[in-house]
């Protein structure tokens, strides 16, 4: 699988270890991250949120490194890469997301998303169903807890002082370059969009991650009730002391339950960080693979 090449020049300071690359999708130059020696294992791709580019996913996805190959682009309209001639919603960001593993020659891989990547994904899952293999939801948020708009924006604040100062340098930039209206744009979009109830509608083993410090989500035990109301694929997993942007905040933890979901097996707290942040599960599917 060669790197695509489209002659823009690259960050003259990588931000990771891993590789940095350019390609083209759609006619539209497109900057993406990706494992510099691939192992022989599972495509994982990482989606990013609204306004962000792939950056602040980079903690989670450079531990994942060498157990999958890790691919973390920035979608067009975010970050590094082009703009599309008309912004792109959630479907079109989907289906976006799998030319780009059409690109990378990858026919099914297990998508991790954050924030807006996760109806990024659940879009991805139900309008390509074959390319997707499993789901990793992080801090799923939308729908009538984020309504109206006045208090998601108010709830989006009040993450922004639980998360780690050093977020706000990474997420920033990617906001500026973004731009208000786009942001506000966007943000609207999500809040219609009831992420929490449609995640139980997937068909493919399906991770949930939330933080018990998140304001954008339900808390921990309205999101078990909701998923206990059909049978369904997921396990849901809580970290303790995590905020919404758990990719970034807790990479450890969320990289060791990760592995132990792709593995079925049993989800226990990190061993490396005692101490630190507390990662259990509250809720398995019915339709969940058992534990190996």
């Amino acid at each position: 699988m060669a790197a695509a090449r489209t002659g823009r020049p690259l960050p003259r300071r990588p931000a990771s270890a891993l590789a940095e690359r350019w390609t083209r999708i759609d006619g539209l130059d497109v900057f993406y991250r990706e494992s510099p020696d691939p192992p022989d294992s599972s495509v994982m791709l990482h989606l990013h949120g609204f306004g962000l580019s792939g950056r602040y996913l980079l903690p989670t996805a450079e531990r994942l490194r060498d157990d999958f190959h890790t691919l973390v682009p920035d979608l067009p309209g975010f970050g590094r890469s082009d703009r599309p001639a008309a912004p792109l919603e959630v479907p079109g960001l989907a289906d976006v997301a799998v030319r780009f593993l059409d690109d990378r020659g990858v026919e099914r891989a297990t998508l991790v998303g954050n924030s807006m990547g996760c109806p990024v994904i659940w879009s991805a899952a139900y309008r390509h169903p074959d390319r997707v293999e499993r789901a990793v939801l992080v801090s799923p948020a939308g729908g009538v807890h984020n309504q109206p708009l006045r208090r998601a924006i108010r709830q989006l604040a009040q993450d922004g002082v639980r998360e780690p100062p050093t977020m706000v340098r990474v997420a920033a930039p990617d906001y500026l370059r973004f731009g208000v209206p786009s942001t506000v744009r966007l943000f609207r979009a999500l809040t219609g969009f009831p992420m929490v109830e449609r995640m139980t509608a997937l068909h493919i083993p399906t991770l949930v991650v939330i933080g018990d410090r998140d304001p954008l989500m339900p808390g921990p035990a309205r999101v078990r009730e909701l998923s206990r109301r059909t049978d369904n694929h997921i396990l849901l997993v809580v970290i303790e002391g995590a905020a919404h942007a758990i990719n970034f905040s807790h990479p450890d933890e969320l990289a060791h339950v990760i592995r132990l979901f792709m593995a079925d097996r049993p989800i226990v707290d990190d061993p490396a960080s005692p101490g630190i942040a507390r990662a259990y599960e509250l809720y398995r599917g019915t339709l969940h693979p058992p534990r190996r």
